[in-house]
C-alpha cells in the first residue's frame, strides 16, 4: 500500500507541470483575480479546424521519429556490441566523439551539415531532417547498448552455435531477448529525442518539413494560449502511448527473467 501511495506522488509530481497545459486547452479567458477560468471547447475546434496543419506535422513527426529510431538502432546495436564487449586502443576516444553531439550545442556544426545537406540536395526534405536527427540518437542508443553489453555473456551465443544454431537463430532466439530491456530504453530515448526535435528541424526542415513542434512555435507566435497548450498536449500522446508499451516490455522481461532465474 504504501508503495502505490508514493508511486501515485511520484507520478501526481511528475504530471503537475501538464496541469496548467491541460487547463488552458479547456480556458476562454484566465485573468487575474480569477480562481477559475471561464471554460470554453473553442480550443479543441480550432485544433480540428487546423486540423490539416496539426495533421501533417503528426504524420511528419511520426514518420521522421520511427524512422531515425530505426536507424540509430541499426548502427547503436553493431557499435554499442563492440564497446561493451571489446577492449582496443582508443575505446575512450571514441566514447568521447560519441557524446559530442549532447555536450557541444548543436549550432556550434548546424551550419555546417546544412552546407552538406545542401550540396546533396537533401535540405528541405524528410530524409535530410532524418540525417540531421541522427547525430543525437545514435549517440544515446551507441551508449545505452554498450552499457547493455557490458553485462552481457557471450558464452551464450557459443553454447547455441555449438548446437547448431545459425547466426540468424542466435541473434533472434538468444541476443535479442537478453538485451531487449537495453533496446526498448535506448529506442524510448531516440524516440523522443526526435519527437521533440525542433531547431535541428526548424534549419534543416527549411520550413518545408513541418513536424508538431513546428506547429506549436506557429501557434505560440500567434499568441493563443489555449490553442497552443491544446496543441501542446496532442503532442504528448505518442510519447506517453510509447513510454507505456516501453513500461510494460520492461515489466514483461522483468517477469521473463525472474521466472528463469528461479
Amino acid at each position: 500500500m504504501t508503495r502505490k501511495i508514493v508511486l501515485l506522488l511520484i507520478i501526481g509530481v511528475l504530471f503537475l507541470p501538464f496541469l496548467p497545459l491541460l487547463i488552458w486547452s479547456f480556458a476562454q479567458g484566465w485573468y487575474f483575480p480569477q480562481l477559475v477560468p471561464d471554460w470554453t471547447l473553442q480550443n479543441w475546434s480550432d485544433l480540428l479546424t487546423t486540423s490539416t496543419k496539426v495533421g501533417q506535422g503528426f504524420g511528419q513527426s511520426l514518420v521522421i521519429a520511427a524512422t531515425s529510431t530505426g536507424l540509430a538502432l541499426l548502427v547503436g546495436l553493431p557499435a554499442g556490441r563492440a564497446l561493451g564487449l571489446r577492449n582496443f586502443p582508443g575505446k575512450g576516444a571514441i566514447k568521447l566523439f560519441l557524446l559530442l553531439p549532447i555536450i557541444v550545442s548543436p549550432l556550434a556544426t548546424l551550419m555546417g551539415i546544412q552546407f552538406i545537406l545542401i550540396r546533396l540536395g537533401l535540405s528541405g526534405t524528410i530524409i535530410g531532417v532524418v540525417l540531421v536527427h541522427l547525430l543525437p540518437t545514435i549517440p544515446y542508443m551507441t551508449l545505452v547498448l554498450s552499457s547493455v553489453y557490458a553485462n552481457f555473456d557471450p558464452d551464450y551465443e557459443i553454447q547455441a552455435r555449438s548446437l547448431g544454431a545459425s547466426p540468424i537463430q542466435v541473434l533472434q532466439q538468444i541476443t535479442l531477448p537478453l538485451i531487449a530491456p537495453g533496446v526498448v530504453v535506448g529506442a524510448l530515448f531516440a524516440f523522443l529525442i526526435s519527437w521533440n526535435e525542433f531547431l535541428l528541424t526548424f534549419f534543416v526542415g527549411s520550413g518545408r518539413v513541418f513536424t508538431l513542434p513546428m506547429v506549436l512555435f506557429t501557434a505560440l507566435q500567434g499568441g493563443n494560449t489555449g490553442l497552443s497548450s491544446a496543441i501542446a498536449i496532442t503532442s504528448l500522446l505518442p510519447a506517453l502511448i510509447f513510454l507505456l508499451f516501453s513500461s510494460r516490455a520492461l515489466n514483461d522481461d522483468a517477469a521473463i527473467g525472474g521466472l528463469g532465474n528461479v
